[in-house]
């Protein structure tokens, strides 16, 4: 039986060490990552998503991706699950990624369309098709904004059929499109993408979140998700309203950045990035610091 690709997965910032022979000056802190990884588990996280674009799986090298995705496999055991994300430009690089994450271990992989290009519809079947032939459960993963490639609800219907595609997650920003989903592809997880529209996805039926903020705040997140599907509404949207400020930095440019600069602001380590990502502004870092400060502050 497929893992059920649900509840609350944290798609993980990676922290680095500086180390000048690393590419950009630094190396992925394998350590601290095992160490975040755990914590965000034992704060109620139900998994964490490796290499994703919060993970900037992009300006990672082959055998650093690799790592990554195996040092969160070990450090969350059989305490959660893990899904890989096996983005790639082609079909065959997606698929190459795919199989190594079943070698490793993990329960799932996250999929965007193909990066980098504007695929069509059969290009992108054919696509997912290759990346279910790994034999995991497969998370399809819409991201228009930053792929150029919309997969509308029927052409989610149709990637349903495809064997071992389980569940989307939808970063459209349209929750209309919840519903629409279930009712061509009832079978199909719906996740919720942008951490900005948890609440209002989760109510029309989404029964997942692969968030970016339960980096920052594991615990309340999972309360957040708890009480949205348990339909206690007038609770879900007091934890929520002061959250939602610091949440929409998830669907901004400077994601990675500003999660990782509130990481910091909690006394977590977040860290710098690698390029091709700057640190903040000083005009976002004051804005962030106001968001984030009404957050804490709402939890106190």
């Amino acid at each position: 039986m497929s893992e059920k690709l649900d509840g609350v997965i944290v798609a993980t910032a990676l922290p680095y060490a500086e180390e000048p022979g690393a590419p950009a000056g630094l190396r992925p802190d394998l350590d601290r990552y095992a160490e975040h990884c755990r914590w965000v588990i034992e704060n109620g996280c139900r998994g964490v998503g490796p290499n994703g674009s919060l993970g900037e799986y992009s300006s990672l090298t082959d055998d650093e991706r690799r790592v990554v995705a195996r040092t969160a496999i070990e450090a969350v055991g059989d305490d959660g699950i893990v899904v890989v994300g096996v983005h790639g430009v082609g079909a065959h690089q997606a698929r190459g990624w795919a199989e190594k994450a079943a070698e490793d271990g993990a329960h799932g992989v996250l999929c965007l369309p193909p990066t980098m290009y504007r695929a069509n519809r059969g290009e992108v079947i054919h696509h997912f098709t290759e990346v279910a032939k790994a034999g995991l459960p497969v998370m399809v993963y819409n991201n228009p904004i930053d792929t150029k490639v919309d997969l509308t609800p029927d052409l989610i219907g149709e990637l349903a059929q495809i064997e071992n595609i389980v569940a989307v997650k939808e970063f459209s920003g349209d929750v209309r499109r919840i519903l629409e989903i279930r009712e061509r592809a009832p079978e199909l997880t719906v996740v919720a993408g942008a951490d900005d529209l948890t609440l209002e996805a989760l109510l029309m039926g989404a029964t997942g979140w692969f968030a970016g903020f339960p980096n920052v705040f594991p615990k309340e997140s999972v309360r957040l998700f708890d009480l949205a599907l348990e339909g206690k509404l007038d609770e879900a949207r007091a934890l929520y309203e002061p959250l939602v400020a610091a949440f929409r930095w998830d669907s901004r440019v400077e994601f990675v950045q500003a999660i990782k600069w509130a990481m910091d602001y909690v006394g977590r380590y977040g860290g710098p990035c690698r390029p091709p990502r700057g640190p903040l502004v000083p005009e976002h870092v004051a804005q962030l610091e106001q968001d984030m400060k009404r957050a804490v502050e709402s939890l106190a």
